[in-house]
């Protein structure tokens, strides 16, 4: 398992990943996620995998061959003209090759799915990120949803929703990002570094930075410690219990009727606004949504 995420700001993009692929008492591998393309100088496409490593590399590896070889129907990263067009081929890709030993890993237990993220830019198209699924479709990533997850990435979500948004600046992305890998690593041991790091300033048409970070990184250690005395300073900050006022086995129990009223108002405020006029689909959203 691994977890990458990448965030879709206003000033371009960031990406990060994790570099384990095994991990267990006395096995462990790391390999890069992160896989970079400039295959023309209006174009720059940063590619993030999560799932089978044997098919990703065989992905990564038809990329490649359609760049130096083209294709008969002239296709390749080099030719698309657009960032949906380039998430339409790498799904086709992938797909292509997953069909091929679908049958051969489904007799050994084996998944071979993979799921990409896809970021970069086209000069003269705005910059973005795309999430394709094992099935080779794909979702964009947009100002309501800037970032997407692949991989394990429940452990790594909570700190994404409450500070993420456009406005962040890439340094602040990064941050968020490292933060967001630590966070998984200490409830995920198939999940660690080194990690990876990189950000595209938006019509730059190149990568502006890309760091490895290992465990012991003094910046990694040094941001690590300071968001978990963040953490503890902020739950020491919080209200204290107020145990009188309910019954367990009766909320309402010994209360006296002002207590009764506030009770009976907070419960319909609850009510109110438990309401669900409707659903708002995130990238965790399955293929088939």
């Amino acid at each position: 398992m691994t977890y990458c995420v990448g965030l879709l700001l206003n000033e371009g993009v960031v990406f990060a990943s994790d570099s384990r692929t095994n991990a267990g008492v006395d096995y462990v591998t790391t390999y890069s996620k992160m896989h970079i393309f400039t295959p023309a100088s209006d174009r720059v496409f940063v590619l993030l995998s999560a799932g089978n490593l044997a098919t990703t590399q065989e992905v990564i590896n038809h990329i490649q061959r359609d760049l130096d070889y083209p294709p008969s129907d002239g296709v390749n990263l080099a030719t698309v003209r657009y960032l949906f067009e380039a998430a339409e081929y790498v799904g086709k890709i992938s797909l292509k090759v997953q069909n091929l030993h679908r049958d051969a890993l489904s007799t050994s237990g084996v998944s071979g799915e993979t799921t990409l993220l896809l970021g970069g830019q086209i000069a003269g198209q705005a910059h973005g990120l795309k999430l394709i699924y094992p099935q080779g479709n794909y979702i964009g990533a947009s100002a309501e949803t800037p970032y997407l997850q692949i991989g394990e990435s429940k452990y790594g979500k909570p700190g994404m929703d409450r500070i993420v948004r456009p406005e962040l600046s890439l340094d602040e992305g990064a941050r968020l990002c490292l933060v967001s890998l630590d966070a998984t690593t200490r409830s995920n041991i198939t999940v660690g570094p080194p990690f990876e790091v990189a950000t595209y300033v938006k019509d730059s048409i190149s990568l502006t930075n890309r760091c490895q970070f290992t465990d012991k990184d003094p910046f990694l250690m040094a941001l690590r410690q300071s968001w978990n005395e963040g953490i503890n300073r902020a739950f020491e900050s919080l209200p204290t219990m107020n145990w009188g006022c309910a019954s367990p086995s009766n909320p309402q129990l010994n209360l006296q009727p002002q207590q009764q009223t506030q009770v009976q108002t907070q419960a319909q405020s609850q009510a109110q606004q438990t309401s669900y006029p409707g659903f708002q689909y995130g990238p965790a959203e399955s293929a088939s949504d």
